[in-house]
């Protein structure tokens, strides 16, 4: 699979820890640059995304973990839908300050590598869209986002196609519903980045407990 440079300064695939993470998009925050190359890119994976959720979550009250939430664009689509009580997450500092006020309920800063601080059975689902990429989060947020989702609550989420086998998230997707820790909705290949000609996977799975 070819890497595909869609970076503001460096290719993003060169990313390799949590720091040059956090400072990469701190600086594409700067001027709200970020949200600016997401229009003109036509990123549409919050859209995409989002519609695919609406189908499967009918409770517009459901509680829901924005993992990885950038600026906010998966909260404007989650409120096109009438759902109003989502909580959003991001390592950079800078992307949660550019997020609209009053969007998100709550907002942290928080790696995705780590453990989450939430309960068990916290959320009714969680999205994470655009945060299985380079040099980003790991596959292991896959068990965290299931301990924190209730039973038949759903996981929504896009893995950019140059990690999913790199990184091994097909794996990981594998063993748990191996597990029998979740079991698939939806699994398909989406355009995410099209300007770009940056695919993802997209994936919708229930949890089981």
């Amino acid at each position: 699979m070819a890497q595909k440079d869609v970076g503001n300064k460096i290719p993003i695939y060169k990313l390799k820890d949590t720091d040059e993470v956090m400072k990469y998009y701190d600086e594409w925050g700067d001027g709200n640059k970020y949200d600016k190359d997401m229009v003109d890119w036509n990123y549409t994976g919050p859209i995409e995304t989002t519609k695919v959720f609406s189908e499967f979550q009918k409770n517009k009250d459901a509680k829901i973990y924005d993992a990885g939430c950038g600026t906010g664009l998966v909260g404007v689509e989650l409120k096109k839908y009438g759902f109003k009580n989502f909580h959003g997450a991001d390592l950079s500092k800078k992307l949660l300050e550019l997020v609209p006020n009053d969007l998100y309920e709550k907002l942290e800063q928080v790696d995705l590598n780590k453990p989450i601080n939430k309960k068990d059975d916290e959320y009714d689902s969680v999205m994470c869209v655009g945060t299985f990429t380079f040099g980003h989060v790991k596959p292991p947020a896959l068990e965290e986002f299931i301990r924190i989702t209730k039973n038949d609550g759903f996981i929504c989420f896009t893995i950019n196609e140059g990690i999913h086998e790199e990184y091994g998230f097909d794996k990981k997707i594998e063993q748990l519903k191996e597990q029998n820790k979740w079991k698939e909705i939806k699994f398909f290949k989406s355009d995410y980045i099209a300007s770009k000609d940056v695919n993802a996977w997209l994936g919708l799975y229930q949890v089981i407990k």
